[in-house]
């Protein structure tokens, strides 16, 4: 035997070890500054007010303080409330999204579905305009009669054009038409071919909408903006914008506001607060990530694949 057929076949896939520890000090890197501003906004939420105002940022407080979280935390059973809000919503909303975008863009995926072109179109429309704000208010309170509900924050949000068109793609090039005949031959109907066939070999996509549909959820203040009015059923995002607001209206006017309205405004952290906001709206969603992070690549590239 030669020497030449004795030695390995190199992989087109392997790179150099030196390549390979670049790109892991390049992907740390990068980690870390995504990643470093975050515990530095955890670390001043920390900080004592007075000592920032002193001493001004640091990644090591001069002195610790909960004051921050103590004034949020003294709304008492409001902020619970607006998390238990915000929690059901974002369950609902994302199992509701889930449901309605899986079932439309399965739809638009088979080749032997008649009004799949028309369906495509309808629902890339709203990708190039839509009604506007005033016809959506209409169509919210006036005819559907849902100011002050619930649904009025999970209902606009649960179905969109990009979702669609990311998931139809994802379930035909990853749904084989031979599978979806071999269940029809078996016997089996439109719902248990998708319930029991098609979700289980398109994890990867759904978990890619599931996490776009918790993030917005999760975040959405504009839809409590619009339809919500009483405090008491105001999500978190929001009712943490509205006490930032009210810290910021207190701060601008104390010299209007009298002797009560100064020692108001000076007992509050008004640094510190902010960041403690930001900490109390984003850790929450941070661990809903693991759970989709591993289906979350995979389904994106996926479903972006040019017909």
């Amino acid at each position: 035997m030669s020497k030449e057929m004795q030695e390995p076949v190199c992989s087109y896939n392997q790179i150099k070890k030196s390549t390979n520890v670049l790109f892991n000090v390049i992907l740390f890197l990068l980690g870390a500054i995504c990643v470093i501003p975050f515990i530095f906004v955890i670390l001043i939420s920390f900080t004592d007010e007075q000592s920032l105002v002193t001493y001004g940022y640091s990644f090591i407080p001069k002195k610790w303080s909960l004051d921050a979280y103590e004034y949020i935390i003294s709304g008492g059973s409001t902020i619970l409330k607006s998390y238990g809000i915000t929690i059901f919503v974002t369950v609902v909303g994302t199992l509701l999204t889930l449901f309605l975008t899986g079932t439309y863009a399965y739809a638009l995926s088979r080749r032997n579905y008649a009004y799949r072109k028309f369906f495509t179109k309808l629902a890339m429309v709203p990708m190039l305009f839509n009604g506007g704000l005033v016809a959506s208010y209409m169509v919210m309170t006036q005819i559907l009669h849902l100011k002050n509900s619930i649904w009025a924050l999970i209902l606009p949000l649960a179905l969109g054009s990009y979702n669609i068109i990311i998931l139809r793609t994802f379930f035909k090039t990853s749904v084989p038409d031979a599978v979806v005949e071999s269940a029809k031959i078996d016997g089996a109907s439109e719902w248990r071919l998708f319930l029991q066939v098609v979700i289980p070999m398109s994890l990867p996509g759904l978990a890619t909408i599931g996490l776009f549909a918790t993030l917005g959820y999760w975040n959405d203040w504009y839809q409590a903006m619009l339809y919500i009015d009483e405090p008491a059923k105001m999500p978190l995002q929001y009712l943490l914008m509205r006490l930032e607001k009210n810290i910021e209206f207190l701060n601008a006017n104390k010299a209007t506001l009298g002797v009560t309205g100064v020692e108001m405004a000076n007992a509050m952290p008004k640094e510190t607060i902010k960041m403690a906001i930001v900490v109390i709206s984003t850790l929450p969603i941070i661990f809903a990530y693991p759970f989709f992070q591993r289906y979350f690549i995979n389904g994106l590239t996926i479903g972006a694949v040019k017909e």
